[in-house]
This record gives C-alpha cells, sequence and structure tokens, in this order.
C-alpha cells in the first residue's frame, strides 16, 4: 500500500453490514454519510484536533455543505477503504473523500464536506477559519 503523500490524508477501512442495505440489496445512500463521519474523524485525530478538542478550544464545526456522487454500488460484506484529505482551511474546512473497493480499489464514490468555525460564546460564524486549527495543523499563522 502506498502511503499518502499529503500530511493531512488519513485511511480507514470498514465492511459493508446488512444493516446499511437498502431493498435493492446495495448500501442505501444515506448511509455514505457514516462512512465520511467516520473516516473525517479518522483525519481529525491525525491533527489531534477533532470534535471534543475543538469544543474545548472554543468552537464548533458543522458541516454547512456536503456532496456526493455515486459511481458503483457497495455490497453486503465488501470491505470498503475510506480516504479523507483536507484541501481547505483558510476561510472554512474542506475535506474531500473517496470510497473505494478494498480489494481491487475501483472507485465507488466521491465526496465532499465544508465546515465552518461558529464561536460556542457568541454562536457567530467565523469568517476565517480560527489560529487553533492552523496551529493543529503545523501551519504557520500569517
Amino acid at each position: 500500500m502506498n502511503k499518502p503523500s499529503s500530511r493531512w490524508i488519513a485511511e480507514t477501512e470498514t465492511h459493508i453490514e446488512f444493516f446499511d442495505l437498502d431493498p435493492m440489496e446495495i448500501v442505501w445512500h444515506g448511509r455514505y454519510v457514516k462512512y465520511l463521519e467516520m473516516v473525517r474523524g479518522v483525519l481529525l485525530d491525525t491533527i489531534d484536533y477533532n470534535y471534543r478538542q475543538m469544543k474545548a478550544s472554543g468552537y464548533v464545526w458543522p458541516v454547512i455543505d456536503m456532496h456526493l456522487r455515486y459511481i458503483a454500488p457497495a455490497i453486503f460484506g465488501q470491505r470498503i477503504k475510506l480516504r479523507a484529505e483536507i484541501l481547505e482551511w483558510e476561510n472554512r474546512l474542506k475535506i474531500g473523500y473517496l470510497i473505494t473497493d478494498a480489494q481491487s480499489g475501483r472507485r465507488l464514490t466521491r465526496a465532499s464536506t465544508t465546515q465552518v468555525a461558529v464561536d460556542i460564546a457568541t454562536r457567530e460564524m467565523c469568517f476565517v477559519s480560527p489560529p487553533v486549527l492552523l496551529e493543529r495543523m503545523g501551519i504557520a499563522a500569517c
């Protein structure tokens, strides 16, 4: 397996459970959101800024936009690889995703989510990502 070239990439694997299937015996489209959340958690752990750390820093980061493109269906028992990469961080946190068949590498789904920082105390959206995110990513603040 090749190592990701970016320091802001994370991967994990899971397998398709029976309860994730729809009546056509493929993964129900809404379950893909769970897969994105699984790998996003792994990615945020790599920079030590997952949801507990976000809250402790005084910010919440709601998902404000999500795009999914289904390329091929996932089926019961299949092992899938989940990959997430931070694409943007200056004014928002945009993460790109790729879901593939773990064995063949066949592309199944592409997706992206956009999150924004919201100050917990004021409940106001920040138009620039707070310095804590840049610190956790190892980026020097301008």
